[in-house]
């Protein structure tokens, strides 16, 4: 779900275009789609959030549950990089991303390149 009035609503389109041309899986976590809800609801109410939760259960995205190994590893991560302000979900996506030997991300945010990943966002809107 993308909202129209986010500042990066245009490479976010252009970026979901790709994935659905190439056919590139789209993996997130049950954290993210959390925050997500959480967010959406802050900024554009309950009837968009719950629409947004139903279209990443109808939709090709495979949402991963983070398990205490991830939480632990997550809480490594914090520590080991205790100079970066990374959110508990970030570093839960980072640990879950190594598990699955993921290494890159459709975000925006400069954590995830901070953290040694490539952030795909954040290279098409400066690149």
């Amino acid at each position: 779900m993308m909202i129209q009035r986010d500042e990066n609503h245009v490479v976010a389109r252009r970026i979901r275009r790709l994935t659905v041309e190439r056919k590139l899986p789209l993996v997130t976590t049950n954290y993210v789609v959390a925050e997500l809800h959480a967010l959406m609801l802050s900024k554009v109410g309950r009837a968009i959030a719950l629409r947004g939760l139903l279209d990443i259960d109808r939709g090709r995205t495979l949402v991963i549950r983070v398990g205490e190994d991830d939480e632990r590893r997550a809480r490594q991560i914090l520590i080991r990089y205790d100079d970066k302000d990374f959110s508990l979900t970030g570093a839960t996506s980072f640990a879950v991303m190594e598990r699955l030997g993921i290494t890159e991300a459709f975000t925006f945010d400069h954590h995830f390149v901070q953290f040694g990943l490539w952030a795909l966002g954040l290279e098409l809107e400066h690149g």
